[in-house]
């Protein structure tokens, strides 16, 4: 008997992304492939603008939660019924027939892995960063990049730590690290630069490059968190 093909569960954290998450709905629908896709649940942390409606009429799954991206992609994952995991955020756009290139890196082994990562900008400082986003380094690693992990390999490593209320990517990314074969697929995902427009792309990337290296020398999920509320616009 063949043995059945595993099937991707995408979940997209969102917080009053009324604005993108139609788009990007519809853009997921037209460059995958319905039979490798098993579910797209929407877990929403309390958004006012309307999102869980538009997730609902475009017939996924939307689920309330608590706010916080990491306790939002738990809860997710805990929902999830395909085999593998695809955390994605609402304004970042993956490439076409990403399903296919995640498939086709999990059966050769490759656990976990996300994507190269460009700007929707042309702005040379931007691009200069997102170069780095080939180097598979789990420094050059963050959430923009979008993730795939196996459920396995998820639950092995206890997912999220839903003490940070910033940084979870990265986080998680650094212990998947040690544990698979971390792969970084040459295909790009678009993400927005809209936060980079609001706080200034030279000081925002400074700040970001500051909370790097304050948890490189050990600082706490709390003192991140602090950090990003005083320098960074929420």
């Amino acid at each position: 008997m063949k043995k059945k093909s595993p099937q991707i569960s995408i979940i997209i954290p969102t917080l009053n992304e009324a604005v993108n998450i139609a788009p990007l709905l519809t853009y997921l629908q037209e460059n995958s492939s319905v039979k490798n896709i098993r579910e797209i649940l929407v877990i929403d942390g309390g958004s006012t603008d309307g999102t869980m409606k538009i997730a609902f009429d475009f017939g996924t799954i939307p689920l309330p939660s608590e706010k916080g991206r990491a306790k939002q992609m738990n809860l997710g994952a805990g929902k999830a019924k395909g085999e593998i995991l695809y955390f994605l955020h609402a304004d970042t756009l993956p490439p076409k027939d990403f399903d296919v290139f995640i498939l086709e890196a999990v059966s050769k082994g490759h656990e976990a892995g996300c994507f190269r990562m460009k700007f929707d900008t042309a702005n040379r400082f931007l691009s200069f960063f997102s170069w780095f986003s080939r180097i598979n380094h789990k420094i050059c690693r963050g959430g923009d990049q979008s993730l795939f992990v196996t459920k396995g390999l998820f639950k092995n490593t206890k997912g999220f730590n839903e003490d940070y209320l910033v940084y979870e990517d990265s986080e998680f990314i650094g212990r998947l690290y040690p544990k698979a074969r971390f792969r970084v697929l040459p295909q790009r995902v678009v993400t927005s630069a809209r936060k980079y427009r609001k706080n200034g792309t030279v000081k925002l990337q400074y700040h970001f490059g500051i909370i790097h290296l304050k948890n490189s020398l050990g600082a706490g999920p709390e003192e991140l968190y602090d950090y990003y509320k005083r320098k960074i616009a929420m």
